[in-house]
C-alpha cells in the first residue's frame, strides 16, 4: 500500500472544487424547483387559468445548475499542489452560493405563485424577489469566473 502524501490531499481538494459548483448548484435547483413546483400544482387546482405561468415560474431555480456547469468547466485543469486549494475554495464557495440561491429562489417563486393565485394582477411584481435572488447567483457565477482566471493551470 502506498503512503498518502500532501499531493494526494491537494488532488482530492482540487477534484472536489471542480465538481462542487455543478453538484451543489444541481442540489439547489432540485430543491428550489420542487418547492416552486409543488406550489404551482396547488395553484393549478385552485385556479381556472394561468397554469403556464405557474409552471414557468417554478422552473426559475434551474438556472443555478447551468451556472455551476460553466464554472465546473472553467475550473477544469490539471490539479497541482499550487492550484488545488484555490480550485477547492472557488468551487466549493461558488457551489454553496448557487445551492442556497436556488433553494431560496424556489421559496420566492412559491410565494409568488401563492400570492398571484389570489390576486392575479400582481403576478409580475410578485416574481421580483425571485429575480433579485437570481441576481446573487449571477454575482457568485461571475466572481467565480473572474477568480478562476487567476488560478494557475499548471
Amino acid at each position: 500500500m502506498s503512503e498518502l502524501t500532501i499531493t494526494h490531499y491537494f488532488d482530492f481538494l482540487g477534484w472536489v472544487g471542480i465538481y462542487a459548483p455543478m453538484a451543489l448548484g444541481a442540489i439547489g435547483s432540485i430543491v428550489g424547483c420542487a418547492v416552486a413546483g409543488q406550489a404551482a400544482i396547488g395553484a393549478m387546482l385552485d385556479t381556472e387559468s394561468g397554469h403556464g405561468r405557474y409552471i414557468g415560474v417554478s422552473a426559475m431555480p434551474s438556472s443555478q445548475v447551468i451556472y455551476g456547469v460553466v464554472v465546473m468547466f472553467t475550473l477544469n485543469r490539471p490539479i497541482q499542489p499550487d492550484n488545488g486549494s484555490g480550485i477547492f475554495a472557488v468551487g466549493l464557495l461558488c457551489g454553496l452560493a448557487l445551492m442556497f440561491s436556488a433553494i431560496y429562489q424556489g421559496q420566492c417563486c412559491a410565494s409568488a405563485i401563492h400570492a398571484s393565485k389570489a390576486k392575479p394582477e400582481i403576478f409580475g411584481l410578485s416574481v421580483a424577489p425571485a429575480a433579485i435572488v437570481e441576481g446573487f447567483a449571477v454575482f457568485a457565477f461571475i466572481f467565480a469566473l473572474v477568480i478562476a482566471g487567476s488560478i494557475p493551470s499548471t
